[in-house]
């Protein structure tokens, strides 16, 4: 009878979060669809009447140029410029500066496919996956094709700025990685150094328990459990990419097109296939997920370096408190709704007894603090399987004079996407938090001398 009970609560549980994410994804494209429409609206009935001449300086534009851009990379299930209309990822965030980028990366394939992505969106070309990786995950070994790269000039001497919300902070990671091997064909001058700093905002980098809470099974971080939100969010993601209406995918892409799971490429069996998990990328682990739990994310950071010249910095958010001894949620108003559930399960979630634990040292209660999708102790900075170097931020002195090569973190009160989507409801924080970044991105951080900014011109 206790079994029976258990159960049903687990199905009630798992029918309310599906709910609660399903109408927030379509709060999302609802919001972005309305926006669209009414500045369609705008555009038509408000013709203006008068010509419109655009003034250039020409010593402050040039000099503008020569900045070196700040990269907005997404998170899970984010997207970048293009998608859903004018709606924006990172909350209008990137009109703070003349010189940010917000390249669109697929928002549930894996990190390594991701990391490649992002290259090639910065240096322009064919999206190339590896001919290794492409084989034995089975998908094609190219993908997107970018005529123009974003920022073709890039390398040592034109390094990038990279600022990472979620899991975006670790495919920023890998890039640098890869960079430092010199994997990308062609590139063989490739380097560390083209990557000037990662500024990481709530950045998964040593995994989240909330992987096991959504489906992942916690004995190898790598399978789904036979029911559960990670299953429904794959057979939705397969069956959208099979149908593959082009406007659709247009507005808003998973990022699966080199898995060629189009009803036109794959059939009606080859859709069977894939539901039944003998095909795709659910099949051979290349999506995000198994790269977001614990044992992922040591895998991942077994090959991940903490380079000597690049700055580093974090924010890791936190939603909960201690009373008693025991960890809750620190508000109720304070917290997303689609994430409440989730910031008082992960608060409570225990390995299970009979799972050995991820880790050497593991234990449950340094995993308890959250912000509803990662554990505050996995945002900070790399930690497992090595701790890398770090320093908490508590006051500006803390971190004065900067110094390359060490993870500079601070804690954030708020939930996971404080700094994303909705910047009215973090008020003042947002933009206190964005204008900071941007300002130590644009005054503190460099290699050779201090960036001339165009205000700064002598006439």
């Amino acid at each position: 009878m206790m079994r029976l009970w258990i159960s049903y609560l687990q199905l009630v549980e798992l029918f309310v979060s599906s709910l609660v994410h399903l109408l927030y994804g379509f709060y999302i494209f609802s919001t972005a669809v309305a926006g669209d429409l009414s500045q369609a609206l705008n555009e038509y009935f408000r013709k203006p009447n008068v010509e419109v001449v655009e003034v250039k300086h020409g010593t402050s534009k040039p000099n503008a140029d020569d900045l070196p851009p700040i990269v907005l990379v997404h998170g899970i299930f984010g997207f970048g410029k293009g998608r859903l209309g004018a709606l924006s990822y990172f909350g209008g965030a990137e009109k703070k500066d003349d010189r940010v980028l917000v390249p669109d990366l697929g928002s549930l394939t894996s990190i390594y496919d991701r990391a490649r992505e992002l290259f090639y969106y910065l240096k322009g070309g064919q999206v190339d996956y590896g001919e290794e990786h492409s084989t034995a995950c089975g998908h094609s070994q190219f993908g997107r094709i970018y005529e123009q790269g974003h920022y073709p000039e890039w390398d040592e001497d034109h390094p990038i700025h990279f600022v990472g919300h979620s899991a975006g902070a670790q495919v920023v990671r890998v890039l640098q990685q890869m960079l430092a091997d010199k994997t990308f064909k062609g590139y063989e001058n490739s380097s560390e150094n083209w990557v000037l700093s990662i500024t990481s905002l709530s950045g998964a980098f040593n995994g989240t328990t909330r992987t096991y809470t959504d489906g992942m099974q916690p004995e190898d971080g790598k399978t789904l459990k036979p029911i559960c939100l990670l299953q429904l969010c794959r057979i939705g993601v397969i069956i959208y990419d099979w149908f593959d209406i082009a406007w659709l995918k247009n507005y808003y892409n998973f990022g699966f097109d080199h898995f060629n799971m189009s009803w036109r490429k794959m059939g009606l069996w080859g859709l069977v296939d894939c539901l039944l998990g003998n095909a795709g990328p659910f099949a051979s682990g290349d999506w995000i997920l198994p790269d977001l739990t614990i044992q992922g994310s040591i895998k991942l950071n077994y090959h991940l370096q903490t380079f000597p010249n690049t700055y580093y910095f974090s924010y890791a958010t936190k939603r909960t408190t201690k009373i008693m001894g025991v960890t809750v949620p620190s508000s109720i108003l304070g917290i997303h709704p689609m994430l409440f559930l989730r910031v008082l399960q992960m608060s409570q979630w225990c390995f299970p007894p009979d799972v050995p634990p991820p880790y050497k040292g593991y234990r449950d209660e340094d995993w308890q603090d959250n912000d509803g999708a990662l554990n505050t102790i996995s945002m900070t900075h790399p930690r497992l399987p090595i701790e890398h170097p770090n320093c908490l931020v508590e006051k500006e002195s803390d971190c004065k004079p900067l110094q390359p090569g060490i993870w500079y973190y601070t804690y954030v009160k708020g939930d996971h996407i404080l700094f994303i989507i909705n910047r009215e409801r973090a008020g003042v924080q947002f933009d206190l938090i964005y204008d900071s970044i941007f300002e130590r991105c644009r005054k503190h951080v460099f290699r050779k001398k201090p960036p001339t900014m165009p205000n700064e011109i002598n006439h």
